[in-house]
C-alpha cells in the first residue's frame, strides 16, 4: 500500500505571512512610484515566432466556426425577441398590433363638402 501521509512532515511550504503579493508591472496601479526604465512584464507575452501555417489555419478556421456561432445565435435572439414581443402587444391590444396591417376601414366622414374635391398629399 502507500505510506501514510504525516501532516508534520517537513516540506518547503512558503509560509503566507512570508510571501507578499508581486503585482504585474504592466498593471495600473500606484502611479506615485518613478519609472524605473524596465519593461513591462505581462502575465501573458506573446510568442517568439509565428506558428506554422497549419496551426493558424486551423486557429483561424476556429475562430470563423465561433464568430459563425455568435453570429447565428444573436439572429435568433433578435427574431425569437421580435416574436415574443408582437405576440405580446396581439394579447394586449386584442388585435393585430402593426398599424399598417389594419383592415381596410370606412373613411370616417368628413364635415365639410369643400374638402372632398382637394388631393390627398
Amino acid at each position: 500500500m502507500s505510506e501514510p501521509q504525516n501532516p508534520n512532515s517537513t516540506q518547503n511550504f512558503p509560509s503566507s505571512s512570508s510571501t507578499t503579493p508581486s503585482k504585474v508591472s504592466g498593471e495600473i496601479g500606484n502611479r506615485n512610484t518613478s519609472y524605473s526604465g524596465q519593461k513591462p512584464h505581462f502575465p501573458n507575452p506573446p510568442d517568439a515566432t509565428n506558428p506554422d501555417a497549419a496551426t493558424l489555419r486551423e486557429q483561424w478556421r476556429f475562430a470563423i466556426r465561433q464568430y459563425s456561432k455568435w453570429y447565428s445565435h444573436a439572429w435568433g435572439t433578435a427574431i425569437l425577441a421580435g416574436v415574443s414581443f408582437f405576440a405580446l402587444g396581439w394579447i394586449i391590444k386584442g388585435s393585430n398590433p402593426l398599424p399598417s396591417r389594419q383592415d381596410d376601414s370606412p373613411a370616417p366622414p368628413s364635415s365639410s363638402t369643400s374638402d372632398a374635391g382637394d388631393v390627398r398629399r
